[in-house]
């Protein structure tokens, strides 16, 4: 996706197994915490098939407290991620990264938070507002690839820039507005 310099974004495949592959059950098999603990799901563009995508799979993982990390961070860490981010004033938001997790990425960002979190309370109502309101996806996909066309000198510009249309579409995902 658009970064420093003279970056355009990128069109990637969705990689619908990716929280299943980048948390599998055969790497937990000795982890502290029981699969009915850990949910974990596929959020941002790569979500999505077609949408312009930077290529890095982003995932949120729910377990049910993000600063005991001894409980959950041996599994992706078997899998290749490496805690890369603490954030505790931020509902103890924690990102472990990895490189090449398989066919259609180059990376993974998984994004750790507690059940009934705010930030989860986000994420994953617009992801199931693009997946069925195909107008909220192609404005979206618009509004994505004519701002992927620009050049930023930040990423957090580029989702600054973005951020009234997802406001929108958050807003309609969770009955703010009808549409």
């Amino acid at each position: 996706m658009p970064g420093q310099g003279s970056q355009r974004g990128e069109r990637h495949q969705a990689v619908p197994a990716a929280a299943e592959e980048c948390l599998s059950p055969a790497a937990g098999q000795q982890a502290p915490m029981t699969a009915e603990e850990i949910e974990a799901a596929t959020i941002g563009a790569t979500a999505e098939p077609g949408l312009l995508a930077q290529p890095v799979l982003d995932l949120v993982l729910t377990v049910p407290d993000p600063a005991d990390e001894a409980a959950y961070v041996p599994v992706p860490e078997r899998l290749g991620h490496r805690l890369a981010l603490r954030e505790p004033a931020w509902y103890e938001h924690r990102v472990l990264r990895r490189r090449a997790p398989g066919p259609g990425a180059d990376s993974a960002n998984l994004h750790v938070f507690p059940p009934d979190c705010p930030g989860t309370a986000r994420m994953l109502p617009f992801r199931d507002r693009l997946r069925t309101h195909p107008g909220e996806r192609d404005l979206y996909a618009r509004t994505k690839w004519e701002l992927a066309a620009r050049t930023w000198d930040y990423t957090q510009n580029y989702a600054d820039a973005k951020s009234a249309v997802v406001a929108g579409i958050l807003r309609r995902a969770t009955g703010g507005e009808p549409r």
